[in-house]
């Protein structure tokens, strides 16, 4: 018999992992961490959950205190699922240029969205210029408000969500019997928190951080492309918590094989996801097919969110 859960918050983590074995039937196994299935639909439950219990406990944020964020959306979501159930009013800030239903989401549960205006990306491309611009307002209604400001991009408890969730789920899921792992970085808390887990376990694990085709910063590349479908990820700066010493190797994906992977996941797999996930799997499929593992690895990468977002 199936257990009651008492809260949605405790939705939140422990997702499965699917084998992706129609996008690769072999040799080799790609698996993949379904966070989709979590009650904000993206791996950034995790984070906003873990932010908001620990700045209750430390005391940073008090019963019934406003929560502020800057989000490309998937964040956003989650904070607004969290601060639903433990009763903190939220206010997000969000490009104009992020999806719109992603701005649906949250209002729908109760967030208050500010949208700003977009300036120098274009709708469903968002640039690092709008991030800084709507991170400006969400700092603004930070003091307006009295409200605690979570700042992802610089909040240890979005590596730590990873490094003592995601990583120590996937290793014992595989029991193990791991080579790789493969995700997309924005705030670089699932990539850094992952590999940091796993590279403890197995110093040897290969972990490959995934950036947008023409916004490859964090392989030292010149920024040629700043707007791309890829949301939430390649901001063409280097986010303030990423460890270059956890990456062995960086793959770019194209807006093209993103979409094209996403469509795959799809019609393939019954699996309907975002873009960077569609990337991370493309990634890993590039990766597989290289053969620089060996002809039978097994690689761990990350369904970020529904497609239901975009």
């Amino acid at each position: 018999m199936a257990e009651i859960t008492p809260s949605t918050l405790d939705l939140i983590g422990n997702t499965p992992l699917v084998s992706l074995s129609r996008i690769h039937p072999g040799p080799g196994v790609i698996v993949a961490k379904a966070e989709f299935v979590q009650p904000g639909g993206s791996v950034k439950d995790r984070a906003a959950l873990r932010i908001i219990q620990d700045a209750r406990e430390s005391g940073q944020l008090t019963p019934g205190q406003p929560v502020v964020e800057m989000t490309s959306g998937n964040m956003g979501a989650g904070l607004a699922v969290v601060c639903s159930v433990l009763g903190h009013p939220l206010i997000v800030t969000m490009s104009e240029g992020n999806s719109p239903a992603r701005a649906r989401m949250m209002e729908a549960l109760g967030a208050e969205v500010v949208l700003v205006p977009q300036v120098d990306g274009c709708p469903n491309q968002v640039t690092g210029a709008d991030i800084a611009v709507a991170k400006e307002r969400a700092l603004q209604l930070t003091e307006a408000r009295g409200a605690f400001y979570v700042d992802q991009f610089n909040n240890p408890a979005c590596v730590l969500a990873h490094e003592e969730g995601t990583g120590p789920e996937i290793w014992d899921a595989t029991g193990g019997e791991l080579h790789a792992f493969v995700s997309s970085v924005g705030t670089g808390g699932t990539f850094v928190g992952t590999s940091r887990f796993l590279k403890r376990q197995k110093p040897d694990i290969y972990c490959v951080a995934v950036e947008p085709e023409g916004a490859e910063v964090l392989s030292g590349k010149e920024v040629t492309k700043q707007c791309h479908l890829l949301q939430g990820t390649g901001y063409a700066v280097v986010p303030p918590q990423w460890d270059a010493d956890l990456a062995d190797e960086f793959l770019a994906v194209s807006d093209r094989d993103a979409a094209a992977y996403r469509r795959r996941l799809a019609v393939l797999e019954g699996l309907h996801v975002g873009y960077s996930a569609a990337a991370n799997v493309c990634a890993a499929v590039t990766l597989i097919e290289s053969e620089r593992l060996g002809e039978s690895p097994t690689i761990a990468t990350v369904l970020c969110d529904t497609g239901l977002k975009y």
